[in-house]
C-alpha cells in the first residue's frame, strides 16, 4: 500500500462549478456482479482511489456499500471519498425522487451523496410509485414510457441539496439541447454531464458546448466497452510503447488530459492498481493530436432490445431520447 502513497497525493482533482472538488479519476461499478463488486471497492480504496461512481439500476449498491464500511474509518474518512448514484429512468416522477435518493444512501450506508444524477433523460412508467420493475413492458412487449417534464425531476434533484442528501447534481446521457433545458431553468446547475467516452467516441462537440456552462464531463467505458479494436489500435500501442505504458492507461490519461473525470471500470484487482498508475507520465501535444485524430464518432452504448428478432434502440420512440441529434 505504502507503494502507492504518492500516486494519492498527485492525484488531480477538479473544481466543480460550485466549489465542491473531484477526483479526476474513479472507479466504474457498472457490469461489476455483486459477488466480485466489494472487492474491486476495496482494492480501489486501498490503492488510492477516492472516488466511486454507482447507480441503482446497477443492482450492486449493497455490496459497494458493504466495502464502504470496511473502509471508512480505517483508510480513509467519508469526507475524503466520493462517492456518485443516479436517479433511474422509473423514478423521474417528481415524488419518487427523494424516495429514490434515500435508498441509494441506506444500501450505499451513507448520510450523503458527493453527486445525484438523472442516469438517462429518458422516464419509465411506474404508475404505482414502487422499486419493483426498473425495465416495465408494455403488454407488446415494447417498454412501457412516460412522459416526465425533464425540469420537474431536477427541480425535485435540487430540494435533495436543500436537504444536505446530496452535495452536488448533474446528468447522464443527455444531449446538448437536453443540457440547455436544465441549465435555463436550474436554482441549482448541474455540475457534471456523464457520458459514454473514449478513443472512438471523443464527444469534441458536447465536450465544448458544456464546458461554456461550466459542466466537467465524466467519461464512462473510457476503454470502450467489449471493443478489442482500442487495443489493438497501432497509434495507441505506439504511444503507450513510448511511455512504457499499457494501452489501457493511454487511454485513461487521455481523457484526463483534456480536463475530463475518467472512470474506468475493472473487478480484476492488478488490473484496478494499474488504471490508477497514470500520473507518473504526460502524454505530448503531438501524441495527443494524434490520438484525437482518431475518433471515429463510434457511440457503443445504446440500450437495444429483440423485437421480432431485431435488435433494435430500445427508447429511440421515447419523446426524450437523447441519441437523435448530432450531440
Amino acid at each position: 500500500q505504502s507503494t502507492w502513497g504518492n500516486s494519492v497525493m498527485e492525484q488531480p482533482y477538479l473544481t466543480l462549478n460550485n466549489g465542491h472538488k473531484i477526483p479526476a479519476l474513479g472507479l466504474g461499478t457498472w457490469q461489476s456482479k455483486p459477488n466480485e463488486v466489494k472487492l474491486a471497492v476495496e482494492t480501489a480504496i486501498d490503492a488510492g482511489y477516492r472516488h466511486i461512481d454507482c447507480a441503482m439500476v446497477y443492482g450492486n449498491e449493497q455490496e459497494v456499500g458493504e466495502a464502504l464500511k470496511t473502509r471508512i474509518g480505517s483508510v480513509v474518512t467519508r469526507e475524503e471519498l466520493f462517492v456518485t448514484s443516479k436517479l433511474w429512468n422509473t423514478q423521474h416522477d417528481p415524488r419518487q425522487v427523494l424516495p429514490a435518493c434515500q435508498r441509494s444512501l441506506n444500501a450505499l450506508g451513507l448520510e450523503y451523496l458527493d453527486l445525484y444524477l438523472i442516469h438517462w433523460p429518458i422516464a419509465f412508467a411506474n404508475p404505482n410509485l414502487n422499486f419493483e420493475n426498473n425495465f416495465p413492458r408494455e403488454p407488446d412487449g415494447k417498454m412501457a414510457y412516460v412522459s416526465v417534464p425533464l425540469e420537474d425531476t431536477w427541480r425535485a434533484m435540487e430540494q435533495l441539496v436543500d436537504a444536505g442528501l446530496v452535495r452536488s447534481i448533474g446528468l447522464s446521457n443527455f444531449n446538448s439541447q437536453q443540457v440547455d433545458r436544465i441549465v435555463a431553468i436550474a436554482r441549482i446547475k448541474p455540475v457534471a454531464l456523464q457520458v459514454e467516452c473514449h478513443l472512438h467516441f471523443q464527444q469534441k462537440k458536447l465536450a465544448q458546448h458544456i464546458a461554456q456552462h461550466n459542466i466537467v464531463l465524466q467519461a464512462y467505458s473510457p476503454l470502450g466497452t467489449g471493443m478489442a479494436a482500442l487495443f489493438e489500435d497501432p497509434t495507441i500501442a505506439r504511444v503507450a510503447a513510448h511511455h512504457h505504458k499499457t494501452p489501457a492507461q493511454v487511454m485513461i490519461k487521455f481523457q484526463l488530459q483534456r480536463g475530463f473525470v475518467v472512470l474506468p471500470k475493472s473487478v480484476t484487482p492488478e488490473r484496478i492498481v494499474s488504471n490508477l498508475n497514470v500520473f507518473d507520465f504526460t502524454i505530448s501535444d503531438e501524441h495527443m493530436e494524434l490520438l484525437l485524430s482518431l475518433d471515429q464518432n463510434s457511440r457503443q452504448i445504446v440500450p437495444k432490445i429483440d423485437v421480432n428478432g431485431e435488435k433494435v434502440f430500445r427508447d429511440s420512440a421515447h419523446p426524450d431520447f437523447p441519441f437523435h441529434l448530432e450531440y
